[in-house]
């Protein structure tokens, strides 16, 4: 049975932490590596994880003293992985019980599946549903199931330092061309949280954001990854302006 690495980085998430863990423990897919990675949360989200963890044995925990921010609490998930897939789940989301199930029918020989999400209230009350519409739409790594070798040959890691750190990454993973399927299911829950760093205005994070796009495109030697850039910026752009 092909074993999934899941890796949900966390930082202060004791509110939303139990329900997320429980969508993963509870899948139809049980070969399940759940790294769990708290980044020096100063509520009781450890406490909560290390809980689930006497538990359940298919979940490792791991915790930086101090926050460090998600990138490095992701590649620290990343550098425990064992499976054959990895798959990224935010703390304060969760994801349908056939999640993995549905993924795994699907992925075959292909590097990554790329899926669409529910847009939810802390409730369960379903807002949106959101399919992309092609491969590139989505930047959040939530959003796809990948073949861990991936990581291995290319040496993929989260940039560190910066809030966007998933633009950086999934353009640094769109650059190794590679195989890939769009697949019409909304299995992930994402929750409508007003207060995470992506819906809070954030100047700095933005000029840093836009000056990395800027120095990758100019050091692409690849013409179609310099025009897939420039997409990024354009639709980023378009995006941040319902928050400015």
């Amino acid at each position: 049975m092909n074993r999934i690495s899941v890796i949900v980085p966390i930082y202060n998430a004791e509110k939303y932490l139990a329900r997320c863990i429980e969508s993963l423990i509870h899948q139809t897919h049980r070969a399940l590596q759940i790294i769990l990675v708290d980044d020096g949360s100063t509520d009781n989200s450890l406490a909560v994880a290390k809980r689930y963890a006497a538990q359940d044995e298919r979940i490792e925990v791991y915790a930086h003293p101090t926050n460090q921010g998600q990138s490095a609490a992701r590649n620290l998930g990343l550098a425990h992985a064992t499976g054959e897939f990895i798959s990224f789940v935010d703390a304060d989301d969760y994801v349908d019980e056939d999640f993995y199930a549905y993924m795994l029918q699907h992925v075959g020989d292909l590097d990554c599946v790329q899926i669409g999400y529910k847009r939810v209230t802390t409730q369960d009350k379903i807002l949106t549903r959101k399919l992309p519409k092609h491969f590139h739409q989505f930047t959040s790594p939530c959003m796809r199931l990948y073949r861990h070798e991936v990581f291995v040959k290319h040496q993929l890691r989260f940039p560190m330092g910066m809030i966007y750190e998933d633009v950086i990454f999934s353009l640094d993973f769109w650059a190794t061309q590679p195989s890939y399927k769009i697949l019409p299911y909304t299995g992930y829950n994402y929750l409508a949280n007003t207060h995470s760093t992506t819906a809070t205005r954030n100047p700095v994070a933005k000029e840093l954001l836009f000056a990395t796009l800027h120095e990758k495109r100019q050091k692409s030697k690849n013409i179609a990854h310099r025009l897939l850039i420039l997409y990024t910026t354009i639709r980023l752009k378009f995006h941040f302006q319902q928050y400015d």
